[in-house]
């Protein structure tokens, strides 16, 4: 069974999967609020910058998916990745509820959790390039479902501005 610092040893990749760790302890945990044990990472501050902060941290969260992908995460477990970071970059598009749902809600830590039990549970089957194109035309829809939702938004509000003008 594998241990907590060596939850990759099944893979014959295990070094290059140390990154994923490092970029989701960085987008997710990497600084905590002084006083508590709450901790926080760069996706909540990211959000603060409206449209390109979003799809910084959607952009991040896809290229780890993409790595988990290609050192053999299922597709089903692609495809609940995928879910998760699609959650996290549509309510974390909301301005300022966005920024709170992201200090709660950590789409990459909760992917990790789930690619460890993944690799515990012996399901490890390789590489997965193949779903990488399946990957990718996933993350495509959700960041046009984003960007169609900005869009939607912005006209919105151009037209409340037009009619209060």
């Amino acid at each position: 069974m594998a241990t907590a610092n060596t939850h990759y040893t099944r893979t014959p990749q295990s070094e290059n999967l140390k990154w994923v760790d490092r970029v989701t302890k960085l987008m997710d945990n990497q600084f905590r609020l002084p006083g508590t044990n709450w901790r926080f990472g760069l996706d909540p501050i990211l959000g603060l910058f409206p449209v390109v902060g979003d799809l910084a941290s959607f952009g991040v969260s896809a290229m780890l998916i993409l790595t988990m992908a290609r050192y053999g995460a299922s597709g089903k477990m692609v495809t609940l990745m995928l879910l998760n970071i699609a959650v996290d970059a549509l309510f974390g598009s909301i301005p300022i509820l966005g920024n709170i749902f992201d200090l709660a809600f950590k789409a990459n830590e909760r992917n990790v959790r789930m690619l460890r039990a993944h690799y515990e549970e012996g399901k490890y089957r390789g590489s997965g390039k193949h779903i990488v194109i399946g990957v990718i035309i996933g993350i495509v829809v959700v960041l046009g479902l984003l960007l169609w939702a900005i869009w939607e938004m912005f006209t919105l509000l151009y037209e409340r501005l037009g009619d209060f003008l």
